[in-house]
């Protein structure tokens, strides 16, 4: 792997740290940054990616809610596993607030995150969302 691909990773596994250890006391995630174990260790770049990353999903909050409700369906989503929620919120968020990064890197870079941090489940459950996610987001630009 590319290192600046390895770097951006870091970067995401550091964000969903932050929130979803945020998430658990209720603060932002942003101020929760510098207290992870990693952080301090990890690259500049990495940092400066995953404060970049949790900033532009605070900004769209209400944009990722509206785009992960729309594909989720028959499901409520406070029932969803925290972590998965977490991960699907970051990747939301990349699928349209990042458009130098490929819909399928963003979403292949979810699937790794959920495999890592959730259950066995949570790749196949992850990739569906976000890539109906990515297929609402392509449809809708295409529109005149």
């Amino acid at each position: 792997m590319r290192p600046d691909l390895r770097q951006r990773r870091r970067g995401r596994e550091l964000a969903l740290q932050a929130l979803y250890g945020a998430s658990q006391r209720a603060r932002n995630p942003i101020d929760t940054l510098d207290e992870l174990p990693g952080w301090a260790l990890a690259s500049e770049t990495s940092r400066d990616f995953a404060l970049t990353l949790l900033e532009r999903m605070q900004q769209h909050a209400d944009e990722i809610d509206r785009r992960i409700a729309s594909v989720v369906r028959n499901w409520e989503l406070r029932r969803m596993a925290r972590v998965d929620d977490c991960i699907l919120r970051l990747g939301t968020c990349e699928l349209f607030a990042f458009p130098d990064i490929p819909a399928a890197v963003s979403i292949n870079e979810a699937i790794e995150l959920a495999k890592k941090y959730s259950t066995e489940q949570s790749g196949r459950f992850v990739n569906g969302i976000l890539d109906a996610i990515a297929s609402e987001t392509a449809a809708s630009e295409r529109k005149p």
